[in-house]
């Protein structure tokens, strides 16, 4: 099993240093020195990990033959990729590789199908599931403890309890000033109607 671990960023002073965006909640099991990792373009690896160490709270990672400031430029923006065994399981009971979410059915607490993961997007702030519906549309569901009710491996599927407006569009209205401006809206639509 391939998972993408890091994506390289810029180089860092003159050395070979590059940042990394970590897209593992494991960096030290995946990115420690001696790590071999496969690249997407594949052309430009592997890498062997020479050195890591964390800067202003980022990650910086020195690869083998990479020497200077124009070998890490080079390599920026590739993927890094390490293989895991598909059985593995992350550390913490509460925790998912992303292979393991991938096709899981997506259901309300009631059993409403919703439809099934696709993709999981890993932004800054919260990941999020890509979800393909029967209908083909795509909606896309946070993956926070208040949406997420439940993930269960065995039956494939994860349970949601979405709030009002996240795949439909019962939608509540966001403030009094809105609600008011629906109602003088419907107003004028009956004074229309009785002259």
């Amino acid at each position: 099993m391939e998972l993408v671990v890091a994506r390289i960023g810029r180089a860092h002073g003159i050395k070979g240093e590059v940042t990394v965006e970590v897209r593992t909640d494991e960096p030290e099991l995946r990115l420690g020195p001696g790590a071999v990792l496969r690249t997407e373009p594949a052309s430009a690896g592997p890498l062997t990990i020479e050195t890591g160490r964390v800067h202003s709270g980022r990650l910086m990672l020195r690869f083998a033959g990479v020497k200077d400031r124009t070998g890490a430029e080079a390599l920026r923006n590739i993927l890094l990729i390490a293989d895991v065994d598909p059985s593995e399981l992350p550390a913490e009971p509460d925790e998912y590789y992303d292979h393991q979410l991938m096709d899981l059915d997506v259901v309300l607490e009631d059993g409403t199908e919703i439809g099934r993961i696709t993709e999981i997007s890993h932004l800054p702030s919260q990941d999020l599931f890509i979800v393909e519906r029967p209908d083909g549309t795509e909606v896309m569901i946070p993956f926070v403890e208040e949406i997420v009710a439940e993930i269960d491996l065995e039956e494939q599927r994860c349970v949601i309890t979405p709030p009002p407006g996240l795949i439909d569009d019962r939608a509540e209205v966001a403030s009094a000033r809105d609600a008011e401006a629906e109602d003088e809206a419907e107003g004028e639509a009956k004074g229309e109607g009785d002259a």
